[in-house]
């Protein structure tokens, strides 16, 4: 909690904003407002998986005769009179042996194509007293009634008939021509339930004649996407209260032996019953709004075997069994006939072949799922990924951002596919995807915009000054105030001096010193940078620091001799390279002061710097003069010593430098407890006791402590020190009131 509490804090303006887009979609997959533009991209996320997922086999059990190209050249154009009909119908069922025969074609007129109906004129007129040819006109009514040769096909057979519905124009009035088949759920069947359909306002049928010899027919309407691409059909329309089944469904059910249709409504909350499937003896067939069906295409054109019609007509057909015992469209594929369709799969998808991808996943009980219960579902993924989206991005570099978002891409296709392969399930996609792609292009945006902005005002501000790591941390905290004005806080601050530099410079020519200077400043200031400090100034050989600003660090007293300690590592490193080089030898001494300090931009309206000032300021300048006095590289004050507890130090003493008149005490770091070397802390242990025995004035055992010591560590000059102010003591006894203090006279 802690952690979400700082991210909303430090991006409060940009979650706003985030959370704003995730509502605008949430509102769009709860279909409170749609969009178009979603609305497209998500059929064409639809067409995607369909082309991904679609099988691409043959089914072998359902044949199509083809009107084609062929057959139009071989028997003559379109429409063909009925006695051609009759005989292609003839020879499916006595020749090959079909089993059921769908027609994709309706018979809404007679067919007066034989002539019978003007030589019926003239039996009635002229002719009707010539006995020879009213006698010839009676033996050739059988053969000319091309009417009724059909109807004599069509009889006892299972076939179906197709025809189509009519939807209400403007300017255009409703036709009714022909007889409909019997609906399939009466108006009595259906009053109860509120159910959404489509409701025809007229149609084109077969003749009465034709609809009464057959099983039953089926209407054959498409109902584009608003796209224009054909992705599901009305499986039932309804027309004066009454349901109707389409061509592919009628067909199915006969193939499955004429089950009655069932309704699978689901009780909602609101009390009405919603239709989410159909029952069709043990099929299932998922429907959805306007009681649609999806297309479960099975591929590209070919999904089925074809057969010419006039293959068929005249017996040609090389292999019969592709025929035997099959279910049979008769439909045409041939461009002027113009029965065509757009779909996912393919620009110009025979209608026919729509028809049979239908009649198949009836058959195998593989119609896709787009139920409404999907919403919620989608508005819950919705909600899941773009919270987890917003909360996260923010904290992201570009890169990792950009590796995240595509990783949570795949993962949602990769959800999504096999939901849909498995469960048969369409979950929408597209706005999901678009949420995410909009989120992280905003959050990139922003980044760039706001946050870079942000950053180079701040790199102008403190870039000169701070490491780039800090002013990085200093942009992604965009709720903190970093300022340049003058403010009180506490800080450490740190002086580096090089030792004998003067006479260091007289050795160099102004190039090498030059170099030597860079060649040395490089690293410390790098050893400062990777502790998180802050460059106030180069002063010649001199560097100055601090810690504490512009970013507050609870820790820079720490930092502070961390970096101190460091900064000697690399002076060695140093050393090394410039003997190699010839130059001449360097040491340093390091002061260290914690205290109240006055930091922000400081100077003249000709000169500006970022810098600290203050009592606690100029002691840690007097500290690393004094590293001189005591032969030591580094000293921290008492106020940085406590600070820092984990330390082991060496009380180097208790001095009043200049400008100063409380005393403070001054120690040597010398590392980590725990890390220390035995020797050394016994080491440091006898001389604070011999520092026990100075202060309280018994010179002779204080004396032959150091005394000691200096002989075994010959190479510190504290020591030395200590027994040159000892023995001036012996000589001049300080008095009983002595504090034990050491008073600096100079800088």
């Amino acid at each position: 909690m802690p952690i979400l509490y700082a991210v909303i804090k430090r991006h409060a303006l940009r979650l706003l904003f985030s959370l704003t887009i995730l509502v605008f979609f949430i509102l769009h997959a709860s279909k409170m407002l749609q969009w178009d533009f979603i609305n497209a991209l998500e059929y064409k996320a639809y067409d995607v998986r369909v082309e991904l997922t679609m099988p691409n086999t043959i089914d072998p059990r359902i044949v199509i005769v083809d009107i084609d190209e062929q057959s139009l050249s071989e028997i003559g154009r379109w429409p063909w009179n009925r006695s051609v009909i009759a005989q292609l119908v003839e020879q499916l069922f006595d020749t090959y042996h079909i089993n059921i025969l769908g027609m994709d074609v309706v018979f809404v007129e007679p067919d007066d194509s034989s002539g019978l109906k003007k030589l019926r004129t003239l039996a009635q007129g002229p002719l009707k007293e010539a006995s020879i040819f009213l006698k010839t006109l009676k033996t050739l009514e059988e053969t000319l009634d091309y009417d009724a040769l059909l109807v004599q096909s069509l009889q006892n057979r299972r076939i179906i008939l197709g025809y189509a519905f009519t939807i209400a124009q403007e300017g255009m009035q409703n036709v009714e021509a022909g007889q409909l088949p019997s609906p399939v759920l009466t108006r009595q069947e259906i009053q109860d339930y509120r159910l959404s359909y489509i409701n025809a306002k007229g149609f084109a049928a077969n003749l009465a004649q034709f609809q009464n010899s057959t099983m039953t027919a089926g209407y054959f309407n498409f109902l584009p996407e608003p796209d224009g691409i054909t992705r599901r059909i009305p499986i039932l329309y309804g027309y004066k209260g009454q349901l109707y089944e389409s061509l592919s469904l009628a067909i199915a059910r006969v193939a499955l032996g004429n089950p009655k249709i069932n309704l699978g409504l689901v009780k909602k909350q609101s009390g009405y019953s919603s239709l989410e499937f159909l029952q069709v003896g043990n099929r299932k067939i998922p429907v959805a709004e306007n009681i649609q069906t999806l297309i479960p295409f099975r591929g590209l054109r070919g999904s089925f075997p074809y057969v010419s019609a006039s293959d068929v007509l005249f017996g040609q057909v090389k292999n019969p069994e592709i025929l035997k015992d099959k279910i049979v469209l008769l439909g045409t594929t041939a461009e002027g006939l113009w029965d065509s369709r757009a779909t996912p799969v393919e620009k110009l998808h025979p209608g026919v072949e729509i028809h049979a991808n239908i009649i198949s996943g009836i058959l195998d009980n593989k119609i896709m799922e787009n139920p409404e219960y999907l919403v919620p579902m989608e508005v819950s993924l919705l909600i899941l990924i773009g919270l987890v989206m917003i909360i996260v991005l923010p904290l992201l570099s570009p890169l990792l951002a950009t590796l995240g978002t595509i990783i949570v891409f795949g993962f949602v296709f990769w959800l999504d596919v096999n939901i849909w392969q498995h469960s048969q399930l369409v979950l929408p996609i597209a706005t999901t995807f678009l949420l995410m792609l909009t989120l992280f292009i905003f959050n990139m945006s922003y980044g760039y915009f706001v946050e870079s902005s942000n950053k180079r005002h701040l790199t102008g501000l403190f870039g000169q000054y701070v490491p780039p790591e800090l002013v990085d941390e200093m942009s992604k905290n965009p709720g903190s105030e970093f300022s340049m004005e003058g403010q009180t806080r506490e800080m450490t601050v740190l002086f580096s001096d090089v030792r004998n530099f003067t006479n260091i410079s007289e050795g160099l020519v102004p190039k090498e010193l030059s170099q030597l200077m860079n060649e040395y400043l490089t690293p410390m200031t790098r050893t400062i940078h990777e502790h998180r400090g802050t460059i106030d100034k180069y002063m010649g050989d001199a560097i100055m620091a601090f810690w504490g600003a512009p970013l507050h660090d609870p820790q820079h007293a720490r930092q502070a001799i961390d970096t101190a300690l460091e900064m000697l590592e690399r002076l060695k490193e140093i050393q090394s390279l410039f003997k190699a080089k010839g130059w001449p030898e360097i040491n340093i001494g390091i002061g260290l002061n914690t205290g109240i300090m006055n930091v922000g931009n400081m100077g003249s309206q000709f000169r500006m710097a970022y810098t600290v000032l203050g009592d606690a300021v100029n002691l840690g300048s007097r500290l690393e003069g004094a590293t001189k006095e005591y032969g030591v590289q580094i000293i921290v004050s008492e106020a940085t010593q406590a600070a820092v507890p984990e330390y082991l130090y060496r009380e180097l003493d208790c001095v009043r430098v200049k400008g100063k008149e409380q005393p403070v005490a001054i120690f040597q770091p010398i590392g980590l407890h725990g890390k220390v070397a035995l020797s050394l802390m016994a080491e440091v242990a006898r001389y604070k006791q011999a520092l026990t025995h100075y202060r309280q004035q018994r010179w002779e055992e204080a004396r032959d402590e150091l005394i000691a010591l200096c002989k075994q560590y010959s190479q510190c000059p504290l020591y030395r020190l200590y027994i040159q102010r000892i023995e001036y003591f012996m000589k001049q006894p300080p008095g009983e009131d002595w504090d034990g203090v050491y008073t600096f006279t100079t800088k």
